[in-house]
C-alpha cells in the first residue's frame, strides 16, 4: 500500500496521510484516479498510469514492484490470502483512500456480510465462550429451532463459523 501510494503520489499537493486505528489502517493520497480508470477497474487487470513514472521505473528495476497496474490487485489478493476483509477503496476529499481492516469478525464487517442481530449476538457469544450450540443459540435469541438452524447454516455458508462434531444434538459451532 505504501509503495503504491509513493508511486502514485501527487507531489504538487498534500502529503500522503496514514491513519492507524485499532481495527484498521487507511492511506489517503491527494488526486483523483486518472481519467477512464474506475474503482471497479482497480479490482481487475487494468492499465497503468503512475503519476511518477520515474519512481515506478526505479521501483520496478529494484524489484519492489513486479508490474505496473497490479498494486491494488496485489493488495486485494494479499488480504484474501490472510483471510481479511476486502479493503475499501474510494475517492474522498479530492484524493484516493484505501483502508485495510484487521478483522473479519468486527460488527461492521459482519453487517457488511449480511448477518442479522441474532447472528451478531451469536458471534459475540462464541468470542466469549469459544463455541455455541443450536440450543444455546435458541436460548440467547429467544427463537425456535428452525430459525436457529437456518441462521447457523447461513453463518456456515458465509464462512463465519464452522461446524464441529456430528450433525444433531452434539453439534457445536466455532469461529472460522
Amino acid at each position: 500500500m505504501l509503495l503504491n501510494a509513493l508511486v502514485n503520489r501527487n507531489y504538487m499537493g498534500a502529503a500522503i496521510q496514514i491513519r492507524v486505528y485499532d481495527d484498521k489502517i487507511s492511506i489517503w493520497n491527494e488526486g483523483s484516479l486518472p481519467e477512464g480508470l474506475t474503482l471497479a477497474a482497480l479490482k481487475r487487470s487494468h492499465s497503468s498510469r503512475p503519476r511518477n513514472p520515474i519512481i515506478a521505473d526505479v521501483s520496478f528495476k529494484g524489484g519492489y514492484i513486479d508490474a505496473w497496474g497490479r498494486g491494488t490487485i496485489k493488495i486485494l489478493d494479499t488480504c484474501k490470502q490472510a483471510d481479511l476483509p476486502e479493503p475499501e477503496m474510494k475517492e474522498q476529499d479530492g484524493g484516493f483512500i484505501i483502508t485495510l481492516f484487521k478483522d473479519n469478525l468486527t460488527e461492521e464487517q459482519l453487517i457488511k456480510r449480511g448477518l442479522n442481530d441474532r447472528q451478531l449476538k451469536a458471534v459475540q457469544y462464541i468470542k466469549e465462550n469459544a463455541e455455541i450450540t443450536n440450543g444455546i443459540y435458541q436460548e440467547i435469541n429467544n427463537i425456535g429451532k428452525t430459525t436457529a438452524t437456518e441462521d447457523l447454516q447461513l453463518m456456515v455458508e458465509l464462512g463465519v463459523i464452522i461446524r464441529k462434531g456430528n450433525i444433531g444434538r452434539g453439534t457445536k459451532y466455532v469461529l472460522k
